[in-house]
């Protein structure tokens, strides 16, 4: 068995044949792509609820809609593959992150932006491995199943004080969306070109990047409820946050806005599979 450093010398050597393979690079940019397609039909399903319809708003009722096309099984195998394929990108970015010029912060800022590429790979890949479940014929519930898995995490030793932080760790990546959004940060991860087709699509992205901020954050409000009252039928997803959200007083308008931004994010999720750092 070989040192940690051999370990590690190893993984990295495997991470630099990911990210010079050209298949993948072209899998990368299709799994940006998918990434659109998925937010796209949720935002479209956000607005038919906003203007009164019915469906799960989140990416179960996206793949099952999907599902229901026809050859829908066929598009969502294409789906996985490029979404995995995606997450298998971050995941090598994330053990190839290089320090950065100017960055102050040393090895706290690369061990960010490592965390930060890791973290997209795990929501990539479970998104591909999703939509392979709901090819072979899965029809998950997502509302469902956010209040089994919270159930499970308030009945053991400590379980309101875990869901509590998950919430809370959903909530900050909400409002790391909405300051990327603001910052226009995420300018650093795409080569768009001047003039105003550049500037359209960087708008596109500070909405995408507000709208799906805010959703997080709802979505973060409602697991910290959920462990405060040790409530896992309070608990919930993307849709419990939508349906949350539609008993406010301006709720129709705030889904609408959401709806609407989400379908703003998939435009430019479709903009960067052409133009981003790979």
């Amino acid at each position: 068995m070989g040192t940690p450093s051999d370990v590690k010398a190893g993984a990295k050597d495997a991470a630099r044949k990911v990210e010079k393979s050209s298949a993948l690079r072209w899998l990368a940019r299709a799994g940006y792509v998918a990434n659109g397609v998925v937010h796209a039909l949720v935002g479209v399903l956000v607005l038919i609820l906003a203007f009164g319809g019915d469906g799960e708003t989140d990416q179960a009722g996206a793949f099952k809609a999907i599902a229901a096309a026809p050859l829908g099984f066929a598009a969502l195998w294409a789906l996985a593959v490029a979404l995995c394929a995606l997450g298998a990108w971050h995941a090598a970015e994330g053990l190839l992150t290089r320090d950065l010029r100017g960055d102050v912060r040393g090895a706290a800022g690369k061990w960010g932006r490592r965390l930060a590429e890791w973290g997209q790979a795990v929501v990539f890949v479970a998104l591909g491995l999703f939509s392979a479940a709901v090819a072979v014929g899965v029809r998950p519930s997502g509302e469902r199943a956010a209040e089994n898995v919270s159930g499970g995490i308030l009945s053991i030793p400590g379980g309101p004080f875990v869901l509590g932080l998950i919430g809370l760790a959903i909530g900050g990546g909400g409002v790391a969306f909405v300051v990327m959004g603001v910052l226009r940060s995420f300018e650093k991860k795409v080569e768009l070109p001047d003039g105003a087709f550049g500037a359209f699509v960087k708008a596109l992205g500070v909405v995408g990047f507000l709208a799906k901020g805010l959703a997080l954050v709802a979505v973060g409000i409602i697991l910290v409820i959920a462990a405060v009252r040790v409530d896992p039928q309070a608990a919930g997803g993307l849709d419990g946050a939508m349906q949350a959200l539609l008993r406010l007083p301006i709720g129709p308008w705030l889904a609408g806005l959401v709806g609407v931004g989400f379908l703003a994010y998939a435009v430019f999720c479709a903009f960067r599979a052409r133009y981003a750092r790979i």
